[in-house]
């Protein structure tokens, strides 16, 4: 009986925990990583080489810290964000462009597509029966004429190319019925 009242305090903890459906995370047994998205760097602190600088507005964005944009531009081109324009190859980059081998023929992507196909597995009987319709393309198929048209009557009038509604090409309804599924 005296173990009652120490008992029953953990097991209502547990049962109140067990209500909001997150026990592990509410007890801490599962672990949340950040959002990678989210997540920013900051330029380590270090002392000025100059000390007559004025000291920073608050408020002020930071001189050193690149914008959102300017960092998703440094991680693709690291040259494009530091204002680098290409040169001439040095002599370590044309050694080894040399050491490659000759370049590759024009039609190389149509022969590793050709012998990627005789590598795919073959369509047995019950998945032809079963899956019997193709897949359609992925995207939406644009009807060029009235496309270019309506680019032409926007260049006409100045105005952008995004404004209007981009013309599509619409599928047939499947007429209703027993027909319909063929």
């Amino acid at each position: 009986m005296r173990l009652l009242p120490l008992l029953s305090l953990p097991a209502a903890t547990l049962l109140l925990a067990a209500c909001s459906g997150d026990v592990e995370r509410t007890f801490g047994l599962t672990r949340d990583a950040p959002d990678e998205f989210t997540v920013t760097t900051r330029a380590p602190l270090s002392m000025p080489p100059d000390y007559t600088l004025n000291p920073p507005r608050p408020g002020a964005s930071r001189p050193q810290e690149l914008s959102a944009q300017q960092a998703a531009e440094a991680a693709l081109a690291p040259g494009a964000v530091l204002g680098a324009t290409a040169g001439p190859d040095s002599a370590g980059q044309q050694a080894l462009v040399n050491q490659a081998g000759p370049a590759a023929p024009p039609d190389i992507r149509d022969k590793i597509n050709q012998e990627a196909s005789l590598d795919a597995p073959r369509q047995g009987l019950t998945d032809s029966l079963l899956f019997w319709r193709a897949t359609p393309e992925p995207g939406t198929p644009l009807d060029p004429a009235k496309e270019s048209q309506r680019l032409r009557e926007n260049a006409a009038l100045g105005q952008p190319p995004t404004v209007g509604q981009t013309p599509i090409i619409q599928d047939k309804k499947p007429s209703s019925g027993f027909l319909g599924i063929f």
